[in-house]
């Protein structure tokens, strides 16, 4: 992609005889959201910390800007995943240091940084020592430090880990706030919910490949593109309309064959006429997290849409592969 804020191209990492990433391509376009998506161990973080430098590839190009990325150049905030705060220092002391070395002057760091920490409900813990707060407040200081001088690129490795639900919505806001600004961002996290909500495309990645790439609903489309959600008691009947997903209380997810009708009214129908007492009925687009379980819960390393073709997506184009 010309002009691409962030190009991987060929990338390979290899630690001994195994291959974590293997000849992974894509691209993050100016300005949008990417969501980077994957279980444990898939690649994600080892993909953000060559993309940083931290680590060397063992062969490919990684690019911010059309360059590998230098310290030097600024303008980049990265959340890791593991938190790196002085833990022995008071918190408003420790975000002003972030902020200088950021390149803020104290002044602006500490006002920046006092009214940052009102915001999300720490103003009276700015004198407190780093390791006197929990988990989640330590997150939220840590947030603070990478959005402080307002990088043109975010990358949030799992930003609302150790947050509950409300300050989950609002680290998020803050998150919204800067893509308002024209920031690009990159969100690697394991809540689908966040991705439907704030990213433009993603990349989900299994065994350090692509298993689907592209716009949310290009995604969806690859996968089967709906998904019947019916609320009934007493077990699912079989039909070979449609191929039980998931089914978790009185909630189960059908996956349309290819002989069902769009609308689903002829899986409504053989579910009735089979004797299920369906309280509930609607069809919608396949939710990523239903995407996420049909990735890992095949042994195959690519997955299949409902109509045969592969779920794995050219980088280049965006089309099924």
């Amino acid at each position: 992609m010309s002009g691409a804020a962030i190009s991987v191209r060929d990338f390979v990492m290899r630690f001994g005889d195994r291959d974590v990433v293997d000849g992974l391509s894509f691209d993050v376009a100016p300005g949008e959201t990417f969501g980077l998506l994957g279980s444990n161990g898939s690649g994600k973080t080892t993909t953000i910390r060559a993309l940083l430098g931290i680590t060397t590839p063992t062969s490919g190009t990684l690019h911010i800007d059309g360059a590998p990325y230098r310290p030097a150049t600024g303008g980049i905030g990265y959340l890791p995943e593991e938190r790196g705060l002085y833990r022995k220092e008071s918190v408003l002391d420790v975000m002003t240091y972030f902020g200088m070395l950021r390149g803020l002057r104290r002044p602006e760091a500490t006002a920046w940084s006092t009214e940052y920490l009102a915001r999300v409900g720490l103003a009276d813990r700015a004198k407190l020592r780093v390791d006197k707060l929990s988990g989640g407040q330590q997150q939220k200081v840590q947030l603070g430090i990478t959005i402080m001088d307002r990088p043109r690129l975010l990358i949030l490795d799992e930003p609302t880990k150790g947050l509950d639900p409300v300050n989950r919505r609002l680290l998020l806001d803050l998150v919204d706030e800067r893509r308002a600004d024209g920031a690009t961002v990159v969100l690697v996290t394991h809540h689908m919910d966040e991705v439907e909500r704030l990213c433009d495309r993603i990349l989900l990645l299994k065994d350090g490949r692509a298993a689907a790439y592209g716009s949310i609903p290009d995604v969806q489309d690859a996968f089967g593109g709906a998904v019947a959600r019916v609320q009934l008691t007493g077990p699912v009947p079989r039909s070979p309309l449609y191929r039980l997903a998931r089914h978790e209380g009185h909630v189960a997810h059908l996956v349309p064959t290819e002989d069902a009708a769009v609308d689903g009214s002829d899986i409504l129908a053989a579910l009735v006429a089979a004797g299920a007492h369906v309280t509930a009925f609607e069809m919608r687009r396949i939710p990523l997290d239903e995407i996420f379980v049909q990735v890992y819960g095949h042994d195959a390393g690519e997955d299949r849409s409902a109509d045969g073709r592969s779920a794995v997506r050219d980088p280049a184009s965006g089309a099924a592969a």
